[in-house]
């Protein structure tokens, strides 16, 4: 049984030293132990970016920039929510969906990455705008909602291109396993020339450290940093939880992506140096353990971005109160069925789409 611990593992029995054998498999209870904490980040992480996403289809009509920017957040989360369950079967199964499934289940990780990390900068961006720079920009946000969409579209094809190096080098191969006498298909970066692997060895971990973490915090600190400056001087009732969610947006950030990063950064620059093989079944454990911690961020934008807000709040409460409207249509006669379908219908009717959702609102 397969189970990769890291999308950067370039080792190769060259990279240590008296040419000792090195198995890097995970061990049984590590792979469940995994599986389980992948299979509640999935099931949290689909629950929580489709009630987003629904809420913002069906119930809240007029949009402002920051619900385009955060639906667009929920959906490169639920694209990445909905191939964990794939990557996670193919890994235990030495990746039976072949080699496409190989190439577009490793990309789908960075996809997000870079997509959900850069749109959550624009977050920040907005805010500063909307908070900080309210006097000047009132009355012109609502025309400005065309750029937001653009700038999403921007976003989406910056985070393709950045994914083509996963895409094009990523492939499924077998190999040996000499400590276990088996054969282990894996599903990871491979190059054919050593310079193309030098070079892909510290640009594509590179690029994810940069522009997928070190940027998102440089803005997001920036912008978040004035923001809080600004509710320190305002006088109103709402403002110490509204610099708690901002506090909270940016720890948890720091929680979920350093811990990654930093061991990401360690294993990187370690890969052309000789290691022995206790020290680099550490790092990979280490790496591993980081990473789904990384994930767990894709469960907790809904809560942090979406939840807090009042308005959006109310249009979830819609959402369960016409959930259970209609389910009482298929339960009772066909008389109350017609009544409980109309108070279905003047409820959704009834949401007040008007409104300016702001992420730091009660």
């Amino acid at each position: 049984m397969a189970f990769v611990t890291s999308d950067y593992d370039f080792s190769t029995d060259e990279n240590y030293p008296d040419d000792d054998l090195c198995s890097l498999n995970l061990s049984p209870v590590e792979v469940i132990t995994q599986t389980w904490i992948h299979t509640i980040i999935c099931v949290f992480g689909l629950i929580g970016n489709t009630l987003v996403i629904v809420t913002y289809i069906f119930y809240k009509r007029t949009k402002t920039m920051t619900d385009v920017y955060l639906f667009n957040v929920a959906v490169a989360d639920l694209i990445f929510v909905v191939a964990l369950p794939f990557i996670i079967y193919n890994e235990q199964n030495s990746w039976l969906m072949g080699p496409a499934a190989c190439k577009m289940l490793r990309s789908a990780y960075s996809v997000n990455l870079y997509s959900g990390m850069l749109l959550l900068a624009c977050i920040s961006g907005d805010r500063y705008v909307a908070i900080v720079q309210a006097r000047r920009t009132f009355g012109a946000r609502s025309s400005t909602l065309i750029y937001s969409r653009l700038i999403c579209s921007a976003v989406w094809v910056f985070a393709v291109a950045l994914t083509l190096p996963t895409l094009i080098y990523t492939e499924r191969f077998e190999e040996p396993d000499l400590v276990a006498e088996t054969v282990t298909v894996t599903c990871q970066l491979s190059f054919s020339k050593n310079e193309t692997a030098m070079l892909m060895k510290v640009l594509v971990p590179s690029l994810q450290m940069s522009i997928g973490f070190l940027l998102p915090l440089f803005v997001m600190v920036l912008c978040y940093s004035s923001v809080m400056r600004t509710l320190l001087r305002a006088q109103s009732s709402q403002r110490h939880k509204a610099i708690r969610v901002v506090l909270a947006v940016v720890l948890i950030f720091i929680v979920c992506h350093l811990p990654y990063n930093v061991a990401l950064l360690d294993h990187t620059m370690s890969l052309f140096k000789q290691r022995s093989c206790e020290v680099e079944k550490f790092k990979l454990r280490v790496l591993a353990v980081s990473r789904s911690v990384a994930y767990l961020h894709c469960c907790l934008n809904p809560i942090l971005y979406a939840f807090v807000g009042v308005k959006f709040r109310s249009h979830f409460q819609q959402i369960i109160l016409d959930l259970w409207c209609y389910s009482k249509k298929y339960i009772y006669s066909a008389r109350s069925s017609r009544g409980t379908s109309d108070i279905c219908i003047s409820g959704l009717r009834s949401t007040d789409g008007s409104n300016n959702m702001s992420s730091f609102t009660a």
